[in-house]
């Protein structure tokens, strides 16, 4: 087993196949920043695990056994918010996409991405940014394009897009009040009405959506 450094991005890895798990994790901790510090076979496991060693960055299946990688993340948000959790997957349909970011995942990858690919897109959750496989990402606006003709958005204030901006670029709510001179509970309460307009689960979603509609660059996605 690779040795921790104080500096390494710990990693749960969940896959029910023995041998991908192998094989992520090889290239994973071949860079010199990242060690895999447990593996889980089933959803279950993946929680007791995650509980029990507090990983920065969950790398998630989406079929697994006795609990799927959707309800993980739910139960990562709920119980550790600060875990960053990145769902590395076969399935590119655009329902799993959106069932996982509304579940509060950071980033979507799917598993024929090149092994440089995923070590940056674990880099980038642990970073507090998004990481969307480019293929995802226009499933993504596709989907999102459809639900908003079926319902108007609201316009967010100048205030709102403020904080949206900020959270497009990984700040946490205590950094985005710093910027803003603002407190933490007045941030909350910006990004409540926000995921209600926009009508968003997530941070990654918001993001999503507000690119879509044109009101935020491509390039903080």
């Amino acid at each position: 087993m690779k040795k921790t450094s104080s500096s390494s991005i710990r990693i749960l890895l969940a896959d029910d196949h023995a041998v991908v798990r192998a094989g992520i994790r090889q290239f994973l901790e071949q860079a010199e920043d990242m060690c895999v510090i447990a593996e889980a076979d089933d959803g279950d496991d993946a929680q007791s695990l995650i509980a029990e060693h507090l990983p920065d960055v969950a790398v998630l299946d989406i079929q697994m056994p006795k609990a799927t990688g959707i309800e993980v993340t739910r139960w990562i948000r709920k119980e550790h918010k600060n875990i960053g959790v990145l769902i590395l997957t076969a399935y590119d349909e655009a329902p799993y996409i959106m069932a996982v970011l509304q579940a509060g995942a950071n980033g979507y990858v799917l598993k024929t991405a090149s092994p440089q690919e995923i070590i940056q897109a674990v880099r980038n959750v642990h970073a507090g940014n998004s990481a969307i496989d480019a293929t995802i990402m226009q499933k993504m606006m596709a989907q999102i394009t459809v639900n908003q003709e079926m319902q108007p958005i609201e316009k967010l204030t100048e205030r709102e897009m403020d904080v949206l901006q900020l959270v497009g670029k990984g700040f946490t709510n205590k950094a985005i009040g710093v910027q803003l001179s603002i407190s933490d509970r007045t941030v909350q309460g910006h990004l409540a009405h926000i995921f209600n307009k926009l009508q968003a689960a997530s941070r990654t979603e918001a993001v999503m959506r507000a690119v879509s509609l044109g009101w935020l660059s491509p390039d903080l996605a």
